[in-house]
C-alpha cells in the first residue's frame, strides 16, 4: 500500500469523524434512534405514522452535506476502476449482507461498537475481514483493480 501524501488529509478526516460522531449521538440522545444507514433507509421502505420525517431529513442531509461542503472546498476526484457489472453485484451484495448482517458498517461499526454491542462487535470485525479476504483475492489472486 501506498500513502499519497500529496492528497493526505487527517485534520478534513478528523473534522469529518467528528462530525459523524456527533450526528450519531444527536439522533440516540434526542431521537432515540440508532444511526445505521440501511435501516434508517429501510425504514422509509416500511413506513409507520410518524416515523417519516426524521427519516427523510436524516437521509436528505446525507445528500446535502457534499453539496455544502462543495461551496467551501472543491469535492476530491473519484476513480472508480471496474465496470458497471462489477458496481450491480457489489452493491447488491452489500444489501443482501446488511439484510443478513441485521444492520450496515455505520449502524454496527460506529453505533453499534459505540454501545459496547457484542453483536456490532462481532459484524463489524466479520465485515473487516471479508473485506480484507475480498480485496486479497481480488488483488493478488484474479487480479483485479491492478
Amino acid at each position: 500500500m501506498i500513502i499519497d501524501w500529496n492528497h493526505f488529509t487527517p485534520w478534513l478526516s478528523l473534522g469529518g469523524g467528528i462530525l459523524i460522531g456527533a450526528a450519531v449521538a444527536m439522533l440516540l440522545l434526542v431521537n432515540g434512534r440508532i444511526a445505521g444507514i440501511s435501516g434508517i433507509a429501510g425504514g422509509l421502505l416500511r413506513p409507520v405514522r410518524g416515523d417519516r420525517a426524521w427519516r427523510v431529513a436524516f437521509l436528505a442531509g446525507l445528500v446535502l452535506a457534499p453539496l455544502l461542503y462543495r461551496l467551501i472546498l472543491p469535492l476530491p476526484e473519484i476513480h472508480v476502476n471496474t465496470g458497471i457489472g462489477t458496481l450491480i453485484v457489489a452493491g447488491l451484495a452489500v444489501g443482501i449482507g446488511t439484510r443478513y448482517g441485521a444492520g450496515c458498517t455505520s449502524g454496527h461499526g460506529i453505533c453499534g461498537i459505540s454501545r459496547l454491542s457484542p453483536r456490532s462487535i462481532v459484524a463489524t470485525l466479520a465485515f473487516m475481514f471479508a473485506g480484507l479476504i475480498t480485496v486479497y483475492v481480488a488483488r493478488h489472486l484474479i487480479s483485479w483493480g491492478s
